[in-house]
């Protein structure tokens, strides 16, 4: 039988981006250096945040989160799979084309169930 995560309550699941030691510009970060907001992939989104239309969060969404609140999940050997409150997950990256197709496709879903 496999074994998943799934995030409760306003939650998301995300796997975090590998830590960078070099800055875009070349700049090399000591290993002690951290970032106060990470990027990852969302793994799972808790049913509360799937139904909730003020967050157009979905699963493999790339997004920024501050780790603060976060809770490591010691599922994975590497152990880069977190837990976050959707309070903490301050952006989408998003194409411009996609960004707008996702707003109004949420937005026609609510208005259906209406």
């Amino acid at each position: 039988m496999d074994e998943f995560v799934e995030p409760l309550g306003m939650r998301v699941l995300i796997r975090k981006d590998e830590s960078r030691h070099t800055t875009r510009g070349g700049i090399v970060l000591p290993d002690k250096a951290e970032i106060p907001t990470i990027t990852g992939r969302v793994v799972e989104v808790s049913l509360q945040v799937e139904r909730d239309a003020d967050f157009p969060i979905e699963k493999y969404d790339k997004v920024l989160f501050h780790p603060k609140n976060s809770i490591p999940v010691d599922f994975e050997q590497n152990n880069l799979l977190y837990v976050v409150p959707i309070e903490d997950v301050v952006a989408v990256f998003r194409k411009a084309d996609s960004a707008r197709a996702r707003r109004r496709g949420k937005a026609d879903r609510d208005d259906e169930a209406s």
